[in-house]
This record gives structure tokens, sequence and C-alpha cells, in this order.
């Protein structure tokens, strides 16, 4: 079912790519692998995927030392400021900064591990009260800051749409947040670089990808839906 569920996703990926004359090597595609066990990890990374993404640090923690490990692990969900220490030399990509006393923690313990940690600004673009994010209006002076942190990169923004039933409700959001990279990139502010653009989920990766996404979250598409009881 996995191998299956891969190949599809990446089918419609590639048809995207072709409708817009993009390279399909230039999308990365997450497997979101939150709740799901070690052996459906295994059968996605048997059959080519190599960048998972978890929610939960505990997950992250649990599943690390299991899989193979050349394993680029993805923080995908909201990350409380006491669990960083815990993942900052696990992860390859923190997608998911949304203030920055969350920055400043990762860039203490970036400085701890003599390591530099690549992020993703989290911008909530639709204004979602039950979403964590740093606002539109925020987000330049929120980067010029947090760019000046040592052992942390910029590497770009990400932003979790709304749950719509229709795809284009949500191209709205992608087309801004295309825009807001644009206009960061041209402002050339040091340790700012605008690489990724993290969005779009099972339900609209295409539009998505259509609008300026290159890295794409896609769990229930992968491994079927969760359970979370």
């Amino acid at each position: 079912m996995i191998q299956h569920n891969i190949q599809n996703v990446q089918q419609k990926i590639n048809a995207v790519c072709n409708k817009i004359s993009k390279d399909f090597k230039d999308i990365h595609l997450i497997a979101v692998s939150k709740t799901k066990p070690v052996s459906m990890l295994q059968e996605a990374y048997d059959v080519g995927i190599r960048d998972f993404g978890e929610n939960k640090v505990q997950e992250i923690l649990e599943k690390y030392d299991k899989l193979p490990s050349d394993i680029r692990w993805h923080m995908i969900g909201h990350l409380q400021r006491n669990k960083v220490k815990y993942i900052i030399d696990k992860v390859s990509l923190i997608h998911s900064v949304d203030s920055l006393r969350l920055a400043e923690e990762i860039s203490k313990e970036a400085v701890k591990h003599n390591i530099t940690m690549p992020i993703l600004i989290e911008i909530n673009m639709a204004e979602e009260e039950s979403k964590f994010g740093i606002s539109y209006s925020e987000c330049e002076e929120m980067l010029r800051i947090i760019s000046q942190l040592p052992n942390i990169q910029i590497k770009g923004l990400m932003t979790v749409a709304p749950f719509v039933d229709n795809p284009e409700d949500n191209r709205q959001y992608f087309k801004s947040m295309k825009q807001l990279s644009v206009d960061i990139m041209t402002k050339n502010i040091d340790n700012i670089c605008m690489d990724v653009l993290s969005m779009g989920m099972t339900g609209d990766y295409e539009v998505a990808i259509e609008e300026g996404s290159n890295m794409v979250r896609v769990g229930t598409g992968i491994f079927g839906e969760r359970n979370y009881q």
C-alpha cells in the first residue's frame, strides 16, 4: 500500500511539474509520519523516501535510533522551547519557528553543539486563531532580528494552510506566501535565503506546487488515515 501511495503522490507531483514547466527533482517530498509505527516508515524508506516529518519531539526520539542514519528528519509541528535541546543534533530542518524566543533557544542550543541549524519561519498566512505562526505583517521585522542570532540559518518560509474541502480555497494563501518569499529575497538581508517554501499537504499539495511550493508535507496520502485514539 505505502509503495503504491508514494508512487501515486510522485506521479501527481510530476504531472503538476510538467504543467508548470518545473523540474520534478526540485520538489522535496516529506513523508509526514506522525503517529505511524517504525515498520511503516521503514517501508517508505525501502522505496526511496529519505525525508520524514514529525510533529512531536517524543516521536522523533523514539524512532531516531530504530531507522537508518541517512534519514533527514524534519520538525514540522509546534516546538516548545524546553524540547529544543533533545532534537537539535537530530533534525535536518526545523519548519515551525514561530517566535523570537523559540529562535533564541534554537540558537543557544546550536551554539552549545557547535552546529548551524537551518530553520524556516512559520507564517500564519490565513490568520487562523487555532494555528501557530508569525503574522504576515510582522514577518520582515522578525526575520531581520532572528537572522542576527548565531548558529542559525534562515532557509525560507513555511505555512499550514486551512483545512478545506476544495484545495482551490487555499490558492490565495499559497500565492501570498510565494510573493512574501520573493519580497524578502529582493531585500538581500544577511543570513536569509528563500530557498525553501514549505507549503502544501495531502489535500492541497498540487495547488501549492503550482503557486511556488518546493517542499510538500504529505502524511495521509502516503501512510493512510491516522488513528489518534
